[in-house]
C-alpha cells in the first residue's frame, strides 16, 4: 500500500535550520509531484512547497519563499525539505503528499504522510 513517512522534524532556534525527510512506497514516485504542507495549532493547513516529478519545476508559498527549498531524489523515492532561517511562525506540524499535477491546492494531492513536528523557539 501506499506510505509515506516523514522525519526530521524537532525543535530548533530562531534562525536555525531543519532538513526534512519523507520517504515513499506504493506507488511510482517518479511520475508524482511531491509537496509539503503544514498546520500549525488551531490553524488550517497550508501551502508550502511542491516540486514536480522531473525537479524542473518548484513553486513556494511567499512566506517560505528564500527560506525553504524542495528537492526529491527519485532513486531513493524520497523528496526532502531544507528549511533555513527558521522563524517561530514556522512552528507546525509538516506533511509531505503527492499528487499527479503539481498544484498549491491539498485536494490535488491524493497520497499523505503522518506528519512531522517542527518547533521553532524564539
Amino acid at each position: 500500500q501506499v506510505q509515506l513517512v516523514e522525519s526530521g522534524g524537532g525543535l530548533v532556534q530562531l534562525g536555525g535550520s531543519l532538513r526534512l525527510s519523507c520517504a515513499a512506497s506504493g506507488y511510482p514516485f517518479s511520475t508524482y509531484s511531491m509537496a509539503w504542507f503544514r498546520r500549525a495549532p488551531g490553524d488550517e493547513r497550508e501551502f508550502v512547497a511542491a516540486i514536480n516529478e522531473n525537479s524542473d519545476n518548484e513553486i513556494y508559498n511567499d512566506s517560505v519563499r528564500g527560506r525553504f527549498t524542495i528537492s526529491r531524489d527519485n532513486a531513493k523515492n524520497t523528496v526532502y525539505l531544507q528549511m533555513n532561517s527558521l522563524k517561530p511562525e514556522d512552528t507546525a506540524a509538516y506533511y509531505c503528499a503527492a499528487g499527479v499535477a503539481l498544484s498549491y491546492y491539498e485536494q490535488k494531492y491524493g497520497f499523505w504522510g503522518q506528519g512531522t513536528q517542527v518547533t521553532v523557539s524564539s
